[in-house]
């Protein structure tokens, strides 16, 4: 039927969380392509211990298993564990974070719907702090090993591993600034960093294109509307933009921010959490807009190389405020006045 009355049926959290792992895909085939199927066991692996840890808390808080295991929200929390770590992390810390994810972030908050953190990027903060150099192994470029060295890698660990991993483009930048040699630059940097890519990383980029075009196929879907992708990637164009115009020398260019590190899938898939992040049509603008002003100071001044992780959950703490000051006027008052 075009034309009106329409009658719209209830979208179920099943399909929902089905489109989401659907618009994933893009962003994993990039990601298989340049850097092997490592990362194919990783999202297995979370999988297996998210469903299972979610089974657990369900019995012990008395819910029905079926219709929650089969909602695909503990799916969608290991897939974006499993993608946000380095792909040759070992077994036990991708399960560990999703553990961490489900029973503290998630659970123990009240379950879905009730949580005030992304589980996702509360387990990555925590590992991130409590393990920063198994949190720094990255693949070493866009040559990928041999499948069965990865998995020696993830489940039987490496002796030479520093000769596999090296740092990410942006923590490479962070280190030459904070060498304190002073002849460091952006170009010097990136010269001399052997992982670069056409715009930041060699193959990350794809990968950060990978998860833009899912994100956007979830917009056209209408899982979330534009304001908190628009918000997030135009303020940190705008204001990575405005630091390299000031400091070419000095600061990377916008395309390098939107392409490195986890811009693309904070944007499309984690800002945008209905649970975590504001409701209100002007709240996500300015949850999504500190996010990203956070990211980017975390990034170039911050003792870490991405910040996205805590630019959505310093934003995840102001929800409640942020939704309370953006409420709009209720229909027939003006300023709060009958």
């Amino acid at each position: 039927m075009i034309t009106s009355p329409h009658v719209y049926l209830p979208v179920s959290v099943r399909a929902v969380m089905a489109k989401v792992l659907v618009a994933l895909v893009p962003g994993i085939a990039a990601y298989v392509w340049f850097f092997g199927g490592g990362i194919l066991v990783t999202l297995a692996l979370a999988t297996l211990a998210a469903l299972a840890a979610e089974a657990l808390m369900l019995k012990l808080r008395g819910k029905p298993l079926a219709m929650f295991l089969t909602d695909g929200s503990a799916a969608v929390t290991a897939w974006l564990v499993a993608l946000a770590f380095p792909p040759l992390s070992p077994w036990w810390l991708i399960v560990a974070a999703t553990l961490f994810a489900i029973v503290v972030a998630k659970h123990l908050y009240g379950g879905l719907g009730q949580n005030p953190f992304n589980p996702a990027m509360a387990a990555f903060a925590v590992m991130i702090v409590a393990f920063p150099g198994l949190m720094s192994q990255w693949p070493a470029a866009a040559q990928p090993l041999p499948f069965a060295e990865q998995l020696r890698i993830m489940f039987a660990g490496a002796r030479h591993l520093d000769a596999m991993v090296m740092a990410t483009p942006l923590d490479a930048l962070r280190t030459a600034f904070a060498s304190g040699e002073g002849r460091a630059t952006v170009a010097t940097a990136l010269a001399a960093y052997p992982g670069g890519g056409l715009m930041a990383g060699k193959g990350w980029e794809w990968i950060a294109l990978g998860y833009a075009v899912g994100g956007l196929w979830l917009l056209q879907q209408r899982i979330f509307t534009w304001h908190v992708p628009t918000a997030f990637l135009g303020t940190l164009a705008l204001i990575s933009g405005a630091f390299h115009v000031a400091a070419p020398e000095r600061f990377a260019t916008p395309l390098f921010h939107l392409f490195g590190g986890a811009a693309m899938l904070g944007a499309f898939f984690i800002a945008t959490d209905p649970v975590s992040g504001a409701i209100t049509p002007r709240g996500k603008l300015i949850f999504a807009a500190g996010a990203a002003l956070i990211t980017y100071f975390i990034r170039v001044f911050g003792a870490y190389p991405d910040g996205v992780a805590f630019g959505i959950l310093l934003m995840n703490m102001c929800v409640p405020l942020i939704d309370m000051k953006t409420q709009p006027p209720v229909f027939g008052r003006k300023d709060g006045n009958p």
